[in-house]
C-alpha cells in the first residue's frame, strides 16, 4: 500500500510537470509566432538562374532537388559564389575518387589540378554528363592544340566518334589516358589477320609492336597516318634491309647492331667528313640516340625537333637564360655552330672559334686591327669572356662584368676597394668606359677621357661664360685631379685636397708652411670650401662674392654686423685686411695692425694726436680700444669700456703730455 502511494505521487508529479510545460505554448499569441524569420528559397532571388538552367536536358541532381546548400553557403563568406569548399574538394564529397578515376596511375591534368569545371558545368547542360559542349573534340581543343588533331589525314575514330573512342576522360592505368594499352587498343579496330594488314606491314608481326612508333595517333599530313619522315628502306617496303625476313623465328632481329647496321648503307667516312673529333654517340655507334630507324615527325629522322634532340643529353644547355645566343634560338639551332657527327675542331665546332664567331660578328672582328687590342680577343679566345650558349649577363658574359675583369686584373680589385668608388665601377659597368675588344686609345678607352666624363657629367662640363676656370678643367685634364676608378678621398681625388692643390699652387703651400696664422679650411685640406675646383662666376674660382663667403662660416660675425655700424672695409671685402690662406701676422692680417690702419687713417695728423693723447702711433694697439669690424659706438669703441675712458678722463690713470 505504501509502495503504491509513493508510486502514485511520483506519477501525479510527472504529469503536473508536463502540463505546466505546455502552458506557454498554448497561450503564445499569434502575433509573436508570425514575427519569426521565414527563409526564402534561393530561386526567389536567382530568377536568371532559373531561366538559364532549369530547362536544360541534364541537371545536376542537387539543382534538380533544390539542394543549393549542399554546395553553397547560405550566408557565405569572402570567396565569390559562396562555395563550401574549393576546387575538386567540393565535387568529391559526393563523387568518390575511385568512381571518377582519380585513383588511377594517370589522371587528367584538369582533374588533377582541381578544375572539374574546365569540362563540366556544375549546374546544368544540354550535353551528357553536364559537359560544357556536346562536341567532345571541341571541348578538348580548349586545352589541346587543334592543329595537331586536324591535319590532312585524320584517324577515323577521332573524326567519327571523338576523343572518347580511345581515351578515358578522368583517369587510366595506361599512359595518355588510353582505354587499353598499345597495341591491344589498335587491334580492336585493325585486324592483324587480314591480308591487307599483313601486306601493308610486309608480313611482319607488327601486332606485337608499338603502333605509335610509326603512326601518328590523331592526324598526319601523310597517308596511313605515318609520321612526317620515312626511312628509305621502310618507304620502299624493304624491311629486310635491316631486319631478318618476316618468315624467320625472330623477324624483328637485325643482322648487325648499332652503327655497323647503319653503315651498310650510310658511308661512315663520308659522314665523318674528315673530322677527327667525333660525337660520342656517333663514335659508339649509337645512331638511335638521335635518329629513329623507321619514321619520325622531324627532318633526318631525328627523335626530337631542333635543339631538343641535343638537350636529351646536354640538358644544362636547355635552361632558359635572359640573354640567349641567337644562333641557338634561330635558324639551325645547335647545328649553326656544331657538326652532328664529327668535326676537325674541338667541341665539334664547324670552324675555329674565332672564325665561327666572326662569321656573324664581322664588325667586331675589325677591332682586331686597331692599335690597342684586348689580349684574349687578340688571341681569338672569345669563350674566355662570353658564354657561347647564352647567359644571364649582358653581352652573354660568363659572369658579372667586374668579376670577369678581376679574374685577370686581380690587382685592380684591390686598388678599387676604396671609400669613394666611381659609379660605373661600383655597379659593374667596366664597359661604360672601356671597350672589351679593342680601341685606338690606351687602356682600351672608348673615347678620350674628357668625352667619357662628359657623357655623365655634361651638366658640369657643358657650362659656358664662367668668370674663372681651373686650367686643368679647361684643358679637359680630369685625371690631373681625379682617379677614374676609386679613391680614399672625397670627390675621388688622386690625393688629399691640400696635397693635390699644393702640387700646383706652390706659393700657397709655402705660405702655409711659413705662416704664423693659418686659415682653418686650408689647414684641414678643404680648399673646395671656398673655391670651385672646376669653374666659377667669381674671380679666383670663389664660390660666392665679397664678405658672403667668409660669413658662411663666421656666423657670429655676420649676426654682429647686422645690428651695428660697420667699419667701412668690412662692407666691401674681408680681403682688404686679411689674407685668405696664411699670414705671418696674427688673425691672418696682411700687415701689422698699425701699418694696416695707417692705410686709411692719417696717424701724423694733429687731430689724431690730440684724440689719442699724443701717444706715439708706433706703440699703439688699435684693436685694444676699437672693434675692427663693427660697433654700436660711432668711433667703433668696443662694447666694454673702462669707466674713466668712457668719461674721457684719461688723466685719472695716465700722465697726459701738455
Amino acid at each position: 500500500m505504501r509502495f503504491w502511494q509513493q508510486t502514485n505521487r511520483s506519477v501525479i508529479g510527472l504529469w503536473a510537470l508536463v502540463i505546466f510545460s505546455l502552458v506557454p505554448a498554448v497561450f503564445t499569441s499569434s502575433t509573436e509566432a508570425a514575427s519569426k524569420f521565414v527563409a526564402k528559397g534561393c530561386l526567389d532571388c536567382h530568377q536568371k538562374f532559373s531561366s538559364a538552367y532549369l530547362g536544360k536536358k541534364s541537371l545536376h541532381s542537387m539543382v534538380k532537388e533544390g539542394k543549393c546548400t549542399e554546395c553553397h553557403l547560405r550566408h557565405g563568406r569572402v570567396p565569390q559564389k559562396l562555395l563550401k569548399d574549393t576546387g575538386n574538394k567540393l565535387c568529391i564529397r559526393c563523387h568518390s575518387k575511385a568512381s571518377i578515376g582519380m585513383d588511377k596511375k594517370n589522371v587528367h591534368t584538369a582533374l588533377k589540378d582541381g578544375k572539374c569545371i574546365s569540362c563540366h558545368n556544375p549546374h546544368g547542360s544540354d550535353a551528357p554528363h553536364l559537359l560544357k559542349s556536346a562536341d567532345t573534340a571541341q571541348l578538348c581543343f580548349t586545352c589541346h592544340d587543334k592543329a595537331v588533331f586536324t591535319q590532312k589525314v585524320q584517324h577515323a575514330p577521332l573524326a567519327q566518334e571523338g576523343c572518347g573512342s580511345c581515351h578515358l576522360a578522368h583517369g587510366s592505368d595506361q599512359k595518355n589516358l588510353l582505354i587499353k594499352d598499345e597495341p591491344q587498343l589498335c587491334l580492336t579496330c585493325h585486324e592483324s589477320g587480314k591480308a591487307s594488314f599483313k601486306k601493308a606491314h610486309g608480313g611482319y608481326p607488327v601486332e606485337q609492336a608499338i603502333c605509335s612508333g610509326c603512326h601518328l595517333s590523331h592526324s598526319s599530313p601523310a597517308k596511313g597516318l605515318l609520321l612526317g619522315g620515312l626511312h628509305s628502306a621502310l618507304q620502299e617496303g624493304s624491311c629486310d634491309a635491316c631486319h631478318n625476313p618476316a618468315s624467320e623465328g625472330k623477324p624483328f632481329a637485325t643482322g648487325s647492331s648499332g652503327g655497323k647496321l647503319c653503315y651498310q648503307c650510310h658511308d661512315e667516312k663520308a659522314m665523318k667528313g674528315g673530322g677527327t673529333q667525333e660525337h660520342a654517340p656517333f663514335a659508339a655507334g649509337e645512331c638511335l640516340s638521335c635518329h629513329d630507324p623507321h619514321t619520325a615527325r622531324n627532318a633526318k629522322l631525328l627523335t626530337a625537333k631542333g635543339n631538343k634532340v641535343c638537350f636529351t643529353c646536354h640538358d644544362e644547355k636547355a635552361q632558359k637564360v635572359s640573354v640567349p645566343h641567337k644562333a641557338m634560338t634561330e635558324k639551325e639551332g645547335c647545328l649553326s655552330c656544331h657538326k652532328p657527327h664529327a668535326a676537325s675542331q674541338k667541341k665539334l665546332l664547324v670552324k675555329s672559334q674565332s672564325e665561327l664567331c666572326f662569321s656573324c660578328h664581322a664588325a667586331t672582328a675589325l677591332k682586331q686591327k686597331v692599335a690597342k687590342v684586348h689580349p684574349p680577343f687578340a688571341d681569338n679566345m672569345c669563350g674566355t669572356c662570353h658564354a657561347p650558349h647564352g647567359s644571364n649577363m649582358p653581352g652573354m658574359l660568363t659572369m658579372r662584368m667586374d668579376s670577369l675583369c678581376y679574374s685577370c686584373h686581380a690587382d685592380a680589385e684591390t686598388r678599387f676597394a676604396k671609400t669613394f668608388v666611381h659609379q660605373p665601377v661600383a655597379t659593374s659597368l667596366c664597359g661604360a668606359c672601356h671597350d672589351a675588344h679593342g680601341t685606338a686609345l690606351s687602356a682600351l678607352l672608348k673615347a678620350p677621357p674628357a668625352e667619357l666624363c662628359r657623357k655623365c657629367h655634361d651638366n658640369l662640363m657643358g657650362v659656358k661664360n664662367a668668370k674663372s676656370n681651373h686650367p686643368p678643367f679647361v684643358k679637359n685634364d680630369c685625371m690631373v685631379c681625379h682617379n677614374p676608378h676609386a679613391s680614399s678621398h672625397k670627390g675621388m681625388t688622386q690625393k688629399p685636397q691640400q696635397e693635390l692643390c699644393g702640387g700646383c699652387h706652390a706659393k700657397v703651400d709655402k705660405a702655409l708652411q711659413e705662416g704664423r696664422s693659418k686659415h682653418a679650411p686650408l689647414v684641414n685640406g678643404e680648399c673646395s670650401k671656398c673655391h670651385s675646383p672646376h669653374y666659377a662666376k667669381q674671380e679666383k674660382l670663389l664660390l660666392v662674392t665679397g664678405t658672403e663667403m667668409c660669413l658662411a662660416c663666421h656666423k657670429k660675425m655676420g649676426a654682429k654686423l647686422k645690428g651695428e655700424k660697420i667699419h667701412f672695409p668690412a662692407t666691401e671685402s674681408c680681403g682688404g685686411c686679411h689674407q685668405p690662406h696664411a699670414s705671418k701676422e696674427v688673425s691672418l692680417l696682411s700687415q701689422p695692425v698699425n701699418q694696416l690702419c695707417a692705410q686709411c687713417h692719417e696717424l701724423t695728423d694733429a687731430n689724431f694726436g690730440k684724440n689719442h693723447l699724443g701717444i706715439d702711433p708706433k706703440i699703439m694697439t688699435c684693436q685694444k680700444c676699437h672693434d675692427p669690424h663693427s660697433s654700436k659706438d660711432p668711433k667703433f669703441f668696443r662694447q666694454t669700456v673702462h669707466a674713466p675712458f668712457a668719461g674721457r678722463s684719461c688723466n685719472e690713470c695716465h700722465t697726459v703730455a701738455k
